[in-house]
């Protein structure tokens, strides 16, 4: 388990076009961890708004890759 602070959320912009056929929306997700290590995760964006997660909240990413909010 790694506890995570969203710093920046960057939603694709697919212009005119509009989202691929059967592509989720993927968000990239700007985080830090207690340590000041940072990274970018992508993260489908209707998970963010499932669990009300947005900039400034924190989350633990468990070992099987889910997201936990705190």
């Amino acid at each position: 388990m790694e506890k995570l602070n969203i710093i920046k959320i960057i939603e694709p912009d697919f212009g005119c076009e509009g989202l691929p056929d059967g592509q989720e929306l993927t968000d990239k997700v700007y985080v830090e961890a207690p340590d000041g290590n940072r990274r970018v995760i992508p993260i489908e964006d209707k998970l963010l708004y499932d669990l009300n997660l947005d900039e400034g909240d924190s989350f633990c990413l468990m070992e099987d890759g889910t997201i936990k909010p705190l």
